[in-house]
């Protein structure tokens, strides 16, 4: 690999982080709100009742699965005084959610349910007890399952990539 070659990949996968960030589900457009969103005090993530919403460098918030999941209470949306985020765009979060099955323990012959007890929607449906997979027609996104996986096999994957 020569400098170039090198210089290009890591741009590339600068790109792609950014790209990679999960936003709240009250936007209308990515552009405006780019734009619009790093122009106030943050209430989105100080109104945010499971405390996901993080602010990043460029002053625009994403979303933190590590720390919990979204409950679309609206509240980073009311509490927006641009109008950046607004209840009229709500959406589910533009990601998609998937099992490795390599990684499940239920997958593995190992009775595990951790992902389906936090899943309020009864979006992870099992064959008996075992091998889970996820109803994308009853998904929100909300990302409950993800950190409460013992074995780390619930993963997400940014739709805009």
């Amino acid at each position: 690999m020569d400098r170039r070659e090198l210089f290009s990949s890591l741009a590339s996968s600068k790109e792609q982080k950014q790209e990679s960030l999960i936003r709240p589900p009250y936007y209308k457009e990515i552009d405006s709100f780019l734009k619009g969103c790093n122009t106030c005090n943050k209430e989105c993530a100080t109104s945010c009742e499971e405390n996901i919403i993080i602010i990043k460098e460029d002053g625009t918030p994403t979303i933190d699965f590590s720390k919990g999941g979204c409950t679309y209470c609206d509240d980073c949306a009311k509490s927006c005084p641009n109008e950046v985020l607004s209840v009229e765009y709500k959406r589910v979060i533009d990601v998609k959610v998937e099992i490795d099955i390599l990684k499940c323990m239920s997958w593995h012959n190992t009775m595990c349910f951790s992902c389906k007890d936090p899943c309020l929607d009864d979006a992870i449906k099992f064959l008996g007890m075992f091998r889970p997979s996820i109803d994308e027609k009853l998904c929100t996104n909300c990302g409950f399952c993800l950190n409460i996986c013992p074995s780390d096999a619930i993963k997400i994957i940014n739709k805009r990539s």
